[in-house]
């Protein structure tokens, strides 16, 4: 009996061995299972976090290209008519030269207010759509806005300071239409106190 029992022995030693075996086997192929898992995961996170930084990229972009568009709609509006009110310009002057060229007479009364109430309408209309007129006169010259078509010595005037505004210029929404056309003083002439 003994034999057998050292058989039986024997054979649950090499059946506890294959099956010790086995369990090692399956837990190195669980464990190669779960790093591949791992290494998987790992690989799906790092493309959503790619995905995640596109997509905000893509909405940051489509957002500057939205604010673009309604900011070139705005300033369409602003300035769609800069052409048209620059054309108006020349109206206003003739209207301003007629009342400067006509006399001031009993005749010329009647003429003289249609003139005048026909310019202030158009003045408040252009107005209305925000053209600003730009009359410099004793103001400081300010390249800018002002255009120097002559500069003159002038003893009651500082230097660069407009003496006279042969045309006066305009703005749309801030924006320079034309610029006043202005005569600049120079200061006082020099004395040459040795000659």
């Amino acid at each position: 009996m003994s034999q057998q029992n050292d058989e039986n022995i024997e054979t649950t030693t090499v059946d506890v061995e294959e099956q010790v075996e086995t369990a090692e086997e399956q837990q190195a192929a669980e464990a190669s299972v779960e790093e591949a898992l791992q290494a998987e995961l790992g690989a799906a996170q790092e493309e959503i976090a790619q995905l995640k930084d596109q997509m905000l990229r893509v909405q940051a972009d489509a957002q500057n290209v939205r604010r673009r568009a309604e900011q070139d709609v705005e300033k369409a509006h602003k300035f769609g008519q800069e052409k048209f009110s620059r054309e108006l310009l020349s109206v206003l002057d003739n209207l301003e030269r007629a009342l400067a060229a006509t006399p001031e007479s009993e005749e010329t009364t009647a003429l003289r207010e249609g003139v005048d109430m026909t310019l202030q309408g158009f003045l408040s209309t252009l107005t209305k759509f925000n053209v600003e007129a730009i009359d410099p006169q004793g103001e400081a010259f300010n390249p800018e806005f002002h255009q120097a078509m002559a500069m003159q010595e002038n003893e009651e005037f500082a230097p660069n300071t407009v003496m006279a505004v042969m045309q006066k210029g305009y703005s749309l929404h801030g924006r320079l239409l034309r610029p006043a056309m202005v005569m600049v003083s120079k200061g006082a002439p020099s004395i040459d106190e040795n000659a």
